[in-house]
C-alpha cells in the first residue's frame, strides 16, 4: 500500500510519518518512509536546489520541473519496486504537494502541472493520502518555532492560505483517496487518529 501524509507549513506531518511507521513496524508490516523532494541520491542534489535560499531567482516554472525530475527518480527507483515486493511505503509529501503549493499557492494552470505530474509518476497515485489539516496561522507559528528556514518558508500568509484551500478542495473533489485529520489536536492524539484511518484501509486491502 503507498499512503502519503500532506499538509501546509507546521501541521506536524514529519514527526508522524515516523510514528506510523514505528507502529506498522510493530504490526509486522514491511514498512519504507520516504520524503519529497528527495529520497534517493539524485532526488536529494534537486532538494539542495530547491530550498537553498540563495537560490531567490528561480523561476516559478522551474521549481515545478525540478520538483517533477526528483519525484520521477524517486517513484522509479524507490517506490514501484518496494509496493511491487508487497511492502508499505509512506511518504511525507507526493504530487498532490506540488497542486497545493505550485498550482493553488502560485495561482498556476493547473491542467498543465497535473500532466508534468502524470508523465512524473507514470500515473502512480497514493493508495491513500492524510491531510493533516491545520489553521495556517497556528502552523506558521510553529514552524517559526522550529527556527530552520528554506527558500519556501518566506512566502506570505495568503499564499499559505490559498495551499490549505487547494488541499481541501482535492480532498473533497476525491474523498475515496483522501481522510481529512485535525492537526491541531494535541499531536498524540492526531497520531492516535492516523493508526485508526490507516490500520482500517490496511485490514479492507487485507480482506
Amino acid at each position: 500500500m503507498f499512503i502519503s501524509l500532506e499538509g501546509s507549513e507546521g501541521c506536524g506531518k514529519t514527526s508522524q510519518v515516523g510514528r506510523l511507521a514505528e507502529y506498522l513496524r510493530r504490526r509486522g508490516y514491511d514498512v519504507l518512509t520516504i520524503r519529497e523532494p528527495g529520497g534517493t541520491a539524485i532526488g536529494e542534489q534537486i532538494r539542495n536546489i530547491l530550498l537553498n535560499p540563495e537560490n531567490v531567482d528561480m523561476d516559478q516554472r522551474t521549481e515545478i520541473l525540478l520538483f517533477q525530475a526528483s519525484r520521477a527518480q524517486l517513484v522509479e527507483q524507490v517506490i514501484r519496486p518496494y509496493l511491487a515486493n508487497g511492502g508499505v511505503v509512506i511518504c511525507d509529501r507526493y504530487a498532490d504537494s506540488t497542486l497545493a503549493y505550485q498550482g493553488f499557492g502560485y495561482q498556476r494552470e493547473l491542467e498543465a502541472i497535473k500532466a508534468l505530474i502524470q508523465f512524473a509518476t507514470g500515473g502512480l497515485k497514493p493508495d491513500l493520502t492524510l491531510l493533516l489539516d491545520v489553521d495556517v496561522e497556528v502552523g506558521l507559528a510553529r514552524r517559526a518555532r522550529g527556527g530552520q528556514k528554506n527558500r519556501l518558508d518566506v512566502l506570505d500568509v495568503s499564499f499559505y492560505q490559498r495551499v490549505r484551500q487547494g488541499y481541501l478542495q482535492m480532498a473533497q473533489a476525491e474523498p475515496e483517496r483522501w481522510v481529512v485529520i485535525d492537526a491541531g489536536k494535541p499531536a498524540n492524539d492526531v497520531q492516535q487518529e492516523i493508526r485508526r484511518v490507516v490500520s482500517a484501509r490496511l485490514s479492507a486491502a487485507a480482506g
